[in-house]
């Protein structure tokens, strides 16, 4: 090399975009379908704690032909997807996802109208400027409430709203957007992790199985606490060292256009907080609080939510002073930046829809049923939870995974003379701790693009955690199946 020439720098590895890796697992499930053998389980419908679920029954596996022909239509059947059936997929996908994808749109039209005020931000510099040094005790409050929703009924796409909220709160500290993301999301995802009363995961699992009563809650509360106090710990470190050292933070260089998107402005010093910004926060608080109990006394999910929060954003528009043309604008200008996020769900579910069609989900879950059966005990626990963990990337939804597994899964953990409470616990921490990283978890790859952070961003954040909370997985399940019964 000449004196005085320049090395060329190295270039980083990058991971692919989320639609990139995305389209990728849909290539590889297609592929899959023509290799791993179709199959199914009768099905029956039984009751539960959250409804009537369609469950396999046990011991009812059986292959199917990958081309037969439909005893009801005559015509022929082929499971194998092909190049028509894997770009067919994203359609069929957003189409089952369709109420999550209209659930972000309108959230995300609703805030912009409520950030357009710029009530928000008036009202977080009118409290950090009383808060003064403290403000940092925002984040175990926040991501306590957060916990405890996620404890008690399943909040997961409930925190859809709050990853732009918490954008504008905590960048305006001085924080970074991957702290807004982290107490938005780990808040409530630790929270159901360490599921107690949780009807989706916990208690549809326990009635699959059998158990009444819920025996170990006292375990899982203790969990709970642990789990909930270690994320927050873990987010409280990162946020302070990133306050302490900006250039520290793993978003760094994307967050200066962040903070003009999401409007933030510079907290340190304090902006006049009018009337009808106070107005537009009453609005907002009152919302919240309808939404609160709405969940907690009348079921409600993402239609009535959605409905609280175009009503929510309607009326902020109004108190704060804005006129028809703004409001629709923003409405508008806000659905388009959730556009990414709510589109994404729906390639996310694609995945599913791809293994479904080729009808291989039943036929790997009585693969990893056979092969835990030859297990000894003192692995079964480890390795049904790495099982049901894995088993997470099919089956996102922690109701639909308890409603394919547990039927299977819960008599064989009897039968191997461990108790059955194990299959429910591997079940609630195994499924949510997978989604905290798996590119298949819909309000995961919503809540990362909202926050416009990227996979490889969050994985590199995050894994060392993520690591740490399924171990404790691993050894509360074995707790779990000890415990007598």
């Amino acid at each position: 090399m000449a004196t005085g020439e320049a090395k060329e720098p190295k270039k980083k590895f990058q991971l692919p975009h989320v639609y990139t890796i995305v389209f990728i697992l849909m290539i590889a499930f297609a592929i899959l379908t023509w290799i791993v053998p179709s199959g199914r389980y009768d099905r029956q419908t039984i009751n539960t704690a959250a409804g009537e679920r369609e469950v396999a029954v046990a011991g009812t596996y059986k292959p199917v032909d990958k081309i037969y022909t439909d005893e009801e239509t005559g015509g022929q059947v082929d499971l194998r997807q092909g190049v028509f059936e894997l770009f067919q997929a994203p359609t069929k996908g957003i189409q089952e996802a369709a109420d999550v994808v209209a659930f972000v749109l309108l959230i995300g039209g609703a805030f912009a109208i409520i950030n357009k005020t710029n009530a928000i931000n008036a009202g977080m510099s009118h409290l950090i400027g009383n808060l003064k040094d403290k403000d940092i005790i925002i984040i175990p409050v926040a991501m306590t409430l957060f916990s405890i929703g996620g404890t008690t009924f399943g909040m997961s796409e409930e925190c859809l709203p709050f990853f732009a909220i918490f954008m504008t709160i905590m960048m305006g500290m001085g924080y970074d957007s991957m702290t807004a993301f982290m107490v938005s999301f780990m808040g409530a995802q630790t929270g159901y992790i360490a599921s107690t009363l949780n009807p989706f995961n916990v208690l549809i699992a326990q009635g699959i199985v059998g158990i009444q009563g819920n025996p170990q809650l006292w375990l899982r509360a203790i969990v709970w606490v642990v789990l909930t106090v270690l994320a927050i710990v873990w987010v409280m470190m990162y946020a302070r060292k990133v306050k302490k050292n900006p250039t520290s933070s793993i978003t760094y260089q994307d967050d200066a256009a962040k903070r003009e998107e999401f409007a933030v402005i510079d907290q340190s010093t304090p902006e006049e907080f009018t009337g009808r910004q106070k107005g537009v926060l009453l609005v907002f608080a009152a919302g919240m609080g309808l939404i609160v109990w709405g969940l907690i006394t009348k079921g409600w999910y993402m239609d009535e939510i959605s409905a609280v929060f175009v009503g929510m954003g309607i009326l902020s528009g109004i108190v704060g002073g804005l006129n028809e043309r703004e409001m629709a604008e923003a409405f508008v200008k806000g659905m388009a930046d959730f556009a990414y996020a709510a589109v994404i769900i729906g390639f996310a579910r694609s995945i599913l829809v791809i293994a479904e069609n080729g009808m291989i989900i039943d036929t790997i879950l009585d693969f990893l049923a056979n092969m835990l059966a030859g297990m000894p005990k003192v692995l079964y626990t480890s390795i049904m939870y790495v099982v049901l963990g894995l088993l997470s990337f099919l089956v996102p939804s922690s109701s639909g995974l308890a409603a394919l597994t547990m039927p299977i899964i819960g008599p064989l953990t009897e039968l191997m003379g461990v108790n059955p409470e194990a299959a429910v616990t591997a079940l609630a921490m195994a499924n949510q701790t997978f989604n905290t990283i798996s590119p298949t978890a819909g309000m995961t790859v919503a809540g990362l693009a909202v926050c416009k952070i990227s996979f490889g961003q969050w994985w590199k954040t995050s894994w060392k955690f993520v690591l740490l909370v399924a171990l404790i997985g691993i050894l509360v399940t074995g707790i779990s199946g000890v415990l007598p019964v």
